[in-house]
């Protein structure tokens, strides 16, 4: 299978129907382009019965023609997007590109695979814009719960597309760059064939909320609390965190980083600028020396995930620190379809310890601010786009049926709702060839990758 001069296709190996594990390939005259490479914690079903903590896309299809592909596009640091890269990039070998912060995180991950130097990985800009292969690509500020997120335009002779990856209409971002209105209707005047979006939220009424929103309400409860503060918020979240350090210092609290990925993601952003402005932080084998009440601290765990900081707290097997009754934990973040038994599970622990738990759903402020479009934010960029065809992806059935109505009362002329392995036809006809291409999953076994049946 494969595309000539007058061909453009979009096929999605991941992140088509399901949350996570992005994967996504663009095909030209005979040449590739792959968009994100992401892994997931999550089983398909939500119950982890395969056994493999981290699973992500089966590449055999591209891994098969790897000397047609010109290069590995990365929009952003999330683990949905870049997880699977140290993993896969042996049976791809193709060069990378990314923002300055991402290539922060990759090499991170590199070195941990015995990479690092290895791979070719090329720093981009925000509105830089170069060919790649017979590919016309051009990366367009985003702002997410991520810093540096990008879109990109592609262009070729045959037909053009708007990748938009994840994204939202944030006005104060607090780090990290901000969308422009003027480059997305610039996108629309030049003419973009297609849109490729994101789903998460396109079944959600209104605008996010902006992460600049957020401090009154954290600044509220940390201020409340008489013991120790916990805010559990994803690891990513660098804008949360700056946030939260701005608290810890309006309330004489001392800041500290429980998690693993949560201290790296903290390194990762002061060694590449987005973070540079923040207090020192205490190191988490002092926090169980100081008082209780003088303790802000930001911990990986807000889905339930069985190895992180927060879970091992409330079984009491944290080895620096353990919680009290009278303690405050805050979740600074919402449930990822699936994860929701394993929240409720942790919570009941925390709360039989005598523990306060706060939830964005049982505060009055608001705590957390999501990273991705509600309906509202998806006409706009519609309207600012303007898109002959709409392509959902980045959710779950539920959300791609709720963006392909959304964007067929929106005026959009076309809408193609798919899935992995589907064949979606740019140009130079509209069109979608279901199931045109096998698609699966690898799991990370015991020293090697296995398919999982």
């Amino acid at each position: 299978m494969t595309p000539d001069s007058s061909d453009f296709w979009f096929l999605p190996l991941g992140g088509c129907g399901e949350i996570g594990m992005n994967m996504n390939l663009y095909g030209h005259d005979d040449q590739w382009l792959m968009v994100d490479c992401g892994v997931t914690f999550r089983d398909v079903d939500g119950t982890n019965r395969s056994g493999y903590h981290v699973q992500m896309p089966d590449p055999t299809f591209i891994a098969e023609r790897k000397d047609r592909l010109q290069a590995l596009l990365l929009t952003h640091a999330h683990e949905d997007h870049i997880g699977a890269v140290a993993l896969l990039w042996r049976r791809l070998g193709c060069p990378i590109y990314a923002t300055v912060f991402t290539a922060e995180m990759l090499r991170r991950k590199l070195a941990e695979h015995g990479l690092e130097g290895k791979v070719p990985v090329h720093l981009v800009e925000p509105l830089d814009r170069f060919n790649i292969g017979c590919f016309d690509v051009e990366w367009i500020p985003n702002t997410h719960s991520i810093p540096s997120p990008c879109g990109l335009a592609i262009r070729t002779p045959a037909g053009s597309v708007f990748h938009t990856a994840d994204w939202k209409l944030d006005p104060d971002p607090v780090v990290g760059h901000q969308f422009s209105e003027s480059k997305y209707r610039q996108l629309g005047e030049d003419g973009m064939q297609a849109m490729v979006c994101d789903s998460t939220c396109a079944n959600q009424p209104g605008h996010s909320r902006s992460e600049g929103s957020l401090y009154e309400g954290l600044h509220h409860h940390v201020r409340n609390a008489s013991g120790r503060v916990i805010v559990a918020c994803f690891g990513s979240n660098i804008a949360r965190l700056h946030t939260l350090s701005k608290i810890a210092d309006a309330t004489g609290r001392h800041l500290g980083l429980l998690g693993r990925s949560l201290v790296n993601t903290a390194a990762a952003a002061r060694a590449s600028g987005v973070w540079s402005n923040v207090s020192t932080l205490v190191q988490s084998d002092h926090l169980g020396y100081l008082p209780r009440d003088t303790v802000l601290l930001v911990a990986t765990g807000s889905q339930g995930e069985p190895r992180t900081a927060l879970n091992r707290l409330s079984h009491d097997s944290f080895h620096d620190l353990s919680l009290d009754a009278g303690d405050t934990v805050i979740f600074s973040a919402r449930a990822i379809p699936g994860n929701e038994d394993q929240i409720n599970s942790l919570i009941a622990r925390l709360e039989t310890k005598g523990i306060l738990v706060i939830t964005p759903d049982s505060s009055e402020l608001a705590i957390h601010a999501s990273g991705h479009p509600g309906a509202e934010e998806l006409r706009k960029l519609y309207d600012w786009v303007n898109p002959e065809l709409l392509i959902p992806v980045h959710g779950e059935p539920e959300h791609l049926d709720a963006q392909t109505d959304l964007a067929r009362e929106s005026g959009i002329k076309r809408q193609l709702n798919g899935r992995n392995g589907d064949l979606f036809t740019i140009a130079p006809t509209t069109s979608i060839r279901r199931n045109a291409v096998a698609t699966g999953r690898l799991g990370v076994g015991r020293g090697a990758l296995e398919k999982i049946v």
